[in-house]
């Protein structure tokens, strides 16, 4: 059996607030460390069937940073659903909110910006 690391290693403040995430997967293209400024870790426990979450940003990640992150997310977790399940409907669902989501965001910004 084949077998894959990932590693993620956070630098923290005083605070305990994320400074810096890098990350790095044995089975990556990558030949080194990769920065990010926010991620979200998800695992599914099925012995309580509960999500166990790890979301983590750091100072750096701007507001307009963090909605592409989360329209990505939403339309990556439409085509994780589709790929998992084959309903195109649900999937839709998934994509039609993230759209909506990032339209509201960006009508929010033109607003605030005026």
């Amino acid at each position: 059996m084949h077998q894959s690391t990932i590693n993620v290693l956070i630098d923290l403040d005083e605070q305990k607030i994320p400074q810096n995430i890098k990350w790095s997967a044995s089975d990556s293209t990558a030949n080194e460390t990769q920065e990010a400024r926010a991620m979200m870790l998800t695992l599914w426990d099925p012995t309580d069937k509960t999500a166990l979450r790890i979301d983590l940003w750091t100072k750096d990640m701007m507001v307009d940073e963090m909605a592409d992150f989360f329209y990505q997310n939403l339309m990556g977790m439409g085509e994780t659903y589709l790929r998992a399940t084959q309903d195109q409907a649900m999937a839709n669902d998934f994509k039609e909110f993230a759209y909506s989501f990032y339209k509201k965001f960006s009508a929010s910004q033109i607003a605030e910006n005026k």
